[in-house]
């Protein structure tokens, strides 16, 4: 085995390693300042009761409680989460160090809004699905971009990606992306089938088990979230919609934010009883029939808010709309937060102890301090966005369309189906990171099998010089 000294190691990896230290370094001072964790009401804790019963969730998928069921510590859960961050940018640094000719300081470099960008720390440190969905998704990137050639390697991606799919639905469609770079690719249509009929079988299995609990087949209901989304642009009187739809038009005025009419007492889904479901696919059903232009308007404008140099702050006001750490954090009560219990009766019985967040200074302070200046603004994500496709149109590589085909996915789908959340766009940051690096250093296939060759001629020397 060809053993590498550490000092030359870290010469070759300096930027990377410089910026790891200091990542995980920011990933200390905020696990001090806000302990264990941060929660977000009251999704955390709809996670945490489906960890605790082993039982879908009705209204999304549950992969996330499926991770947080073995871990019954909140702090050992959180701090898991900071290494998975910490993973995603190693595997962005390997697959440019493996597979371009970009030098080690430029591939360092490249990982940098993941390593620094206070936001992907804030998301690493909330108990939510968010950062388990991108460390899958850029997991299976990593694998696809290395060995493509791989039936393997080709089928433990695409099973990353049905574990994505469980994790949030959004998954679903990157399984369709993948399959058709790997076509461009040229990596094989029987790749392509097994690939496909791995993640199959896998998001089968998922509905069938939430199946068992409701009595019918999917991942998660997700025709309200459809609903509240043509709530902003429904116009019934173009819609002309059957008597029994009626119910669900929006009221005449200002027009709500998107979530406000799934959750406001108010709104009009709380009229329709046990019919909920089949009425709001049948209602957006037909406002997407009736108005397809103002459906892309509605939520492409939206998706552009994540281009903006301030973040926005929607749909309501507070640090938990805008993802930030918070200077205080309101006592959790004995309101329902989950399946009948309070959310310290759900702590309880996951740890055997409260989790409230504790505020600890100084540390705290150094982390708003921090996270009110460290982060990728918005001008410079659709700079690099900017980049990739120029850089594309001069010199096409197709190994750049996988990471660029789902930053765009998951850039674009949410606001378009749901709503906008900046929450959604963290994952689309090393991808979109990804995507331009290798539209800049990709190397052909041969080119690749040679620095192999030439990297195992290396060998014997190092060995030599050593002696």
């Amino acid at each position: 085995m060809d053993i590498i000294p550490a000092g030359s190691f870290l010469r070759t990896h300096a930027v990377f390693v410089g910026l790891l230290v200091a990542g995980i370094a920011v990933r200390v001072v905020a696990s001090l300042g806000y302990r264990p964790a941060l929660w977000f009401w009251a999704d955390s804790f709809s996670y945490l009761s489906s960890a605790l019963d082993m039982r879908p969730l009705e209204s999304r998928p549950s992969g996330y409680s499926v991770f947080l069921a073995p871990f019954h510590s909140v702090l050992a859960l959180v701090t898991v989460q900071h290494l998975l961050g910490l993973g995603i940018a190693v595997c962005v640094y390997a697959v440019l160090r493996r597979r371009t000719f970009l030098p080690a300081w430029a591939a360092g470099l490249a990982t940098a809004p993941i390593l620094l960008d206070a936001y992907q720390i804030q998301l690493e440190h909330l108990v939510m699905a968010d950062l388990l969905f991108t460390f899958l998704v850029v997991a299976a990137v990593t694998l696809l971009l290395l060995k493509p050639q791989s039936w393997f390697v080709v089928t433990l991606a695409f099973l990353l990606l049905a574990f994505s799919a469980m994790t949030r639905t959004l998954g679903l469609p990157l399984i369709a992306v993948a399959a058709v770079w790997l076509l461009i690719a040229r990596a094989g249509w029987r790749r392509v089938v097994a690939g496909l009929g791995v993640a199959g079988v896998a998001v089968a299995g998922y509905a069938v088990w939430y199946g068992a609990a409701y009595g019918s087949y999917g991942l998660g209901s997700s025709s309200v979230w459809l609903w509240s989304r043509t709530m902003t642009f429904a116009d019934c009187g173009r819609m002309d919609p059957p008597d029994h739809l009626k119910v669900l038009c929006p009221d005449i005025g200002p027009r709500l934010a998107a979530p406000a009419y799934i959750w406001d007492p108010a709104s009009p889904i709380m009229k329709t009883g046990k019919q909920r479901d089949e009425l709001a696919s049948e209602f957006s059903m037909l406002a997407l029939r009736s108005q397809p232009l103002d459906f892309l308007t509605a939520g492409l404008g939206d998706a552009m808010w994540a281009f903006h140099w301030d973040r926005v702050v929607y749909p309501s006001p507070g640090t938990q709309s805008a993802y930030q750490f918070p200077d205080y954090v309101k006592p959790l009560t004995n309101k329902i937060a989950s399946a009948g219990r309070s959310a310290p009766e759900l702590m309880l019985e996951y740890q055997g102890s409260r989790a409230d967040t504790q505020i600890v200074e100084p540390f705290a302070s150094w982390t708003r301090a921090y996270q009110r200046y460290v982060y990728l603004r918005g001008p410079i994500l659709a700079a690099i966005f900017v980049f990739t496709f120029l850089v594309m149109i001069i010199r096409f590589r197709a190994a750049t369309l996988l990471p660029l085909g789902f930053a765009v996915t998951l850039l674009l789908l949410p606001p378009l189906v749901a709503a906008f959340d900046h929450r959604y766009v963290v994952p689309v940051v090393p991808l979109a990171c990804l995507a331009a690096a290798c539209a800049v250093g990709w190397r052909s296939p041969a080119a690749n099998v040679q620095r192999d060759q030439d990297r195992e001629e290396r060998v014997p020397a190092r060995r030599a010089a050593h002696a």
